[in-house]
């Protein structure tokens, strides 16, 4: 009996591998015609924790007030996907100091937390194009984002590229350097989400596109040029040869919620989920 079914398992298998082989191919030559080759990519078909090879995490309490506590755990794949999971959670701030006002110490109590993945340290390119997909929830206070920061130099002299960024109904496609004020210096273009299909739009999965060369750098939606900057205008504005666009930048992916620009949760449900399929690097 063993023998009489040993033939069909091993089609299968092979089936199986040849279906993958056919679609790592597919995704590979892409953009062949246009004189690029991938270099690097990752796809989340295995489930549990991402791949250590090619991310880090931020922890804690981050950036612009926001209101989730970062932490590894929020961050896994499931079913061929990455997902990052903003939740609603009590637990103690170990930060907590009575009396501070500093927004990372002052609450005693952390009450939201997700995840924010990073390529730090491990994978990192200048130039490419750079086209990741997935779906976002455009539910009130959430702040998904899918960017980039140079290697070398505080921000924002190291260079911010926002290529998905949402909050407060619009997307955001922006670019920020140092600017003569010693602050960030922003090139950025937004679209509302209900010009695109409000909710049923948000419903599916969509792709963003950046490319980036030596001249400029370009951001897309779903084929949709949101905003192309030239590098010559993203020059750092202190005096300095430092340009950190001509430089490599590593990847993070995040959901955020509330903050600076995330707006009030309301009535958000949560655990909220950003799904990414795909993330993948090419360059000619």
């Amino acid at each position: 009996m063993q023998r009489k079914f040993r033939f069909p398992f091993i089609c299968i298998i092979l089936l199986i591998q040849s279906c993958a082989l056919k679609k790592a191919q597919n995704f590979s030559n892409a953009y062949f015609t246009e004189g690029y080759k991938l270099v690097w990519s990752d796809e989340f078909e295995k489930d549990g924790k991402p791949n250590p090879a090619n991310w880090d995490y931020e922890k804690g309490f981050v950036r612009n007030e926001e209101l989730q506590w970062y932490q590894p755990e929020n961050a896994f794949c499931k079913d061929g996907k990455l997902i990052i999971e903003a939740r609603k959670e009590e637990k103690p701030n170990p930060l907590y100091v009575e009396g501070s006002n500093d927004w990372r110490k002052k609450l005693k109590n952390i009450q939201y937390t997700s995840a924010c993945i990073i390529t730090k340290g491990l994978q990192s390119w200048q130039y490419g194009r750079f086209e990741m997909r997935g779906k976002i929830d455009i539910s009130d206070g959430l702040w998904p984002a899918f960017w980039t920061l140079g290697v070398k130099g505080h921000w924002p002299a190291n260079g911010e590229i926002d290529i998905m960024e949402y909050y407060k109904g619009k997307l955001l496609a922006n670019i920020a350097s140092l600017g003569a004020n010693k602050k960030a210096k922003w090139y950025s273009n937004t679209k509302p989400v209900s010009e695109l299909g409000g909710k049923k739009w948000a419903s599916a999965f969509h792709t963003w596109r950046m490319d980036w060369d030596s001249e400029a750098i370009s951001l897309f939606v779903d084929g949709m040029l949101l905003n192309k900057t030239l590098l010559s205008d993203l020059k750092n504005d202190d005096g300095s040869d430092f340009h950190p666009f001509k430089q490599p930048h590593y990847i993070l992916f995040d959901l955020a919620m509330g903050g600076m620009n995330g707006g009030p949760l309301n009535d958000t449900k949560f655990p909220n989920r950003m799904e990414i399929d795909y993330v993948r690097v090419y360059q000619k």
